[in-house]
């Protein structure tokens, strides 16, 4: 193979720190396939991959590299992104506009990918929660692979005056075998007490901590930051603190 063009190394580069080494093989497969840009950018139905997906095959054109190539660099920076955060790792995610300059990753996508990763068991805790179509087919995803799949929502009651409309916990009526928990008013310490964390732990591996709520504001349109930890024990930890709580009734399942 021939040295790759900066621009094209640049656009892989920022490709996998968007849409993560799993969408970033598929890229690859349906650039190696040599279908019409239409079906490549529209391959995976995950946010951020459409955009990212446009960008790759734009520089390829430019630089023209052809299909089987760039599919096979593509690959190869999968690989390597991989075996880099085989260790502890943390990274950066947002919700809001953009920068190109600095390649990070989004909200509602890094959602979908740790959902998309579980394997055992799953937690998400929120204050607010809105039906958001990606997350709720990548939870629904995960319950039929066999996930163990918990929420924690906080309530109106437990809210107050803070929230209103439905229930937060309605956002996840049309996904079955979702286990609900939430925070009782009773066992708040204080009045006015929030159940207020945001966060998602993918079988003590992989945590995010954010503080976007699980909804379309949340995870796509507000300016919203958090952090993605892969490996080490901070994942582990966070599972077993929420476990901790149920097990001692202060989070328990809501009817």
């Amino acid at each position: 193979m021939s040295a790759v063009h900066p621009r094209f190394e640049a656009a892989a580069a920022r490709a996998v720190e968007r849409i993560g080494p799993a969408h970033l093989r598929t890229l690859a497969d349906r650039i190696a396939e040599g279908g019409p840009a239409l079906g490549i950018v529209h391959a995976v139905p995950v946010p951020d991959f459409p955009e990212v997906a446009h960008r790759v095959l734009t520089e390829q054109r430019s630089v023209r590299m052809p299909n089987q190539e760039a599919a096979f660099y593509l690959r190869g920076v999968a690989a390597g992104y991989e075996r880099h955060r085989a260790g502890t790792t943390v990274e950066s995610v947002w919700t809001g506009p953009a920068t190109h300059a600095v390649p990070v990753r989004s909200t509602a996508q890094v959602l979908v990918d740790v959902a998309g990763e579980a394997v055992n068991e799953l937690v998400l805790m929120t204050y607010s929660a809105m039906p958001y179509e990606p997350l709720l087919g990548a939870l629904a995803g995960a319950v039929e692979r066999g996930v163990s799949v918990m929420v924690v929502v906080e309530t109106l009651h437990g809210a107050g005056s803070a929230l209103g409309g439905a229930e937060p916990a309605h956002a996840f009526a049309t996904v079955d075998g979702i286990e609900l928990w939430h925070w009782p008013v009773g066992e708040r310490a204080e009045q006015g007490a929030k159940m207020h964390a945001k966060l998602a732990v993918a079988d003590h591996r992989l945590l995010l901590v954010s503080s976007a709520n699980l909804t379309q504001s949340g995870v796509t349109r507000n300016i919203e930051a958090g952090l993605l930890v892969r490996g080490g024990t901070a994942p582990r930890r966070a599972a077993e603190h929420v476990a901790r709580l149920r097990a001692r009734g202060v989070l328990r399942r809501l009817r």
